[in-house]
């Protein structure tokens, strides 16, 4: 998928990465200039899917901050209580983005996917950073424990 030396991504390299069954741990508004802000992810984000020696599914993971800046016009719609849901991390199935044009600008829409529990995060950005914050680790897991989001792999 990615470089995998790469600690580091921005919306140039969008076309080149998936989020598809990224965990999401946490969200964060900040307050920004102008009417916009950023918005913030915790996420385990998964590197590389790969096949151990008996056939295994195995992914190469690790715990990042996705960050979008100058957002605005932000629609989060996630539906825990419609399929009695535990508390937990939600699940990205993929994030899309296009572009509209307004009256003065050319918009950026991103809209976040999320298949459980179902839902969608929608809004305008005009582009992200995303940073690992901790070495990947391979587990047979989509999503990381508590120990290895905070112990260096």
């Amino acid at each position: 998928m990615d470089d995998a030396s790469k600690t580091k991504w921005t919306e140039t390299d969008y076309p080149s990465m998936s989020w598809h069954d990224n965990h999401v741990h946490g969200m964060r508004l900040v307050e920004g200039a102008h009417g916009t802000g950023k918005l913030e992810f915790d996420l385990d984000y998964i590197l590389e899917w790969t096949k151990n020696d008996s056939g295994t599914i195995c992914f190469k993971i690790a715990p990042a901050s996705l960050k979008f800046r100058e957002v605005s016009n932000l629609k989060v719609s996630l539906d825990y209580g419609a399929i009695s849901a535990a508390m937990g991390p939600f699940s990205i199935d993929g994030i899309e983005r296009r572009t509209e044009e307004r009256e003065r600008y050319t918009a950026t829409l991103w809209s976040i996917k999320v298949n459980f529990p179902v839902g969608e995060i929608r809004f305008e950005a005009s582009g992200f950073t995303q940073v690992l914050r901790r070495g990947a680790v391979t587990s047979e897991n989509q999503v990381l424990s508590s120990s290895e989001r905070t112990a260096d792999a």
